[in-house]
């Protein structure tokens, strides 16, 4: 009786996990992006709308994000240090072109 009760509490799905959408504001290291996510929430006392950031370091696989992409992120297991969540899709690229290096900078 008691083992079939173990069994069950131990077959229960996983939750979901946390998203957030941010934009990306480092992308200089390699597989990894920087996102800050503005949270807006109203204040307590003065009824106020005040915004708070926040910046999430990311696993990204491919190098897919750029700097100034809007990402959606999604909780992971941590990855190192400071990474616990990983790239889920890029919904919006930036209008900027990323920097290339030029061949020609002597001409």
């Amino acid at each position: 009786m008691m083992a079939e009760s173990i069994a069950q509490q131990s077959a229960k799905p996983a939750g979901r996990h946390k998203e957030v959408i941010g934009k990306v504001v480092s992308d200089r290291m390699h597989k990894t992006i920087v996102v800050q996510v503005v949270r807006q929430k109203g204040h307590g006392l003065y009824g106020r709308v005040v915004s708070k950031a926040k910046k999430f370091y990311a696993h990204d696989e491919k190098n897919d994000a750029h700097t100034g992409d809007t990402v959606r992120l999604e909780e992971t297991r941590p990855l190192s240090k400071l990474k616990r969540w990983k790239l889920k899709e890029v919904l919006q690229r930036s209008s900027l072109a990323p920097e290339t290096t030029s061949t020609e900078a002597g001409s």
